[in-house]
């Protein structure tokens, strides 16, 4: 291994430096991810309120850390581009956290759980900095930063602080739309990919929808159906069966 290429990104590196996804070192990222988010998740809900909010700051101040490092970065080695702008998902994510840890809002919880968990969830699974070795700081900062992006809501939802509401979803979604439209307009004008709303590469998962539907933005709301039933299923079901126990015990009285 060597230090020759930590600065470089994925437009200025080199072929034949990087990793396979679901490659060993893959693997051992998302392992880093799975482990490290059960175990801060759990910590944070054994806190109390100051430790909570204590943690909350933490977590959240790096990842705000993360995106202002990675633009100083960029900036300085001279490798900055205008595909570089905070108009990914994700980065849009890093905003929204900054504004919930001074101001929460039910519409801002349910958003980071329905929107900000899953999206960088799929990041981790299926990253686009697969041409970047492992001593690479883009690499690292790319991988640290998304799981930060899921423990901050998960650790929260964990935790109680966050209760996600299916009532809710239909905000969140005109939320993401909203997001979207300038978004797609900026792509267009400026000939960028943000939100992958102009084509998606192979090894994203919207490829698929591209090769076998015409069209990768068939992918979205398939995606975003599946993504709503893993999400929210569960924790409805849970909340029945607990109001069915609830009533059968008074019942009982």
């Amino acid at each position: 291994m060597t230090m020759e290429y930590f600065w470089e990104t994925t437009g200025s590196i080199k072929k034949g430096l990087g990793f396979s996804h679901f490659s060993p070192l893959h693997l051992a990222w998302i392992a880093f991810f799975l482990v490290s988010c059960i175990v801060l998740s759990l910590l944070y809900r054994k806190c109390g309120e100051k430790g909570r909010k204590r943690f909350r700051f933490t977590v959240g101040g790096l990842i705000i850390l993360s995106e202002v490092l990675k633009t100083t970065v960029l900036l300085a080695t001279g490798l900055w581009t205008k595909n570089y702008l905070p108009l990914h998902l994700c980065p849009i994510n890093v905003f929204l956290i900054a504004v919930h840890m001074f101001k929460p809002t039910k519409t801002i919880d349910n958003f980071l759980y329905t929107v900000c968990i899953p999206a960088a969830i799929m990041a981790i699974l299926f990253p686009t900095w697969t041409k970047l070795p492992f001593l690479n700081f883009m690499h690292i900062r790319s991988f640290l930063g998304h799981i930060l992006l899921v423990l901050y809501p998960l650790m929260l939802t964990v935790g109680g602080d966050i209760k996600p509401r299916a009532r809710l979803i239909p905000k969140c979604i005109l939320l993401l739309v909203g997001m979207a439209i300038p978004v797609g307009i900026f792509n267009y004008f400026f000939d960028t990919n943000y939100m992958f709303l102009m084509e998606a590469e192979k090894g994203n998962p919207l490829y698929w929808f591209a090769q076998n539907w015409g069209s990768h933005l068939l992918g979205f709301p398939v995606l975003l159906a599946a993504v709503l039933i893993v999400m929210y299923a569960p924790i409805e079901i849970y909340r029945l069966i607990k109001r069915k126990r609830s009533k059968s015990d008074d019942k009982a009285v």
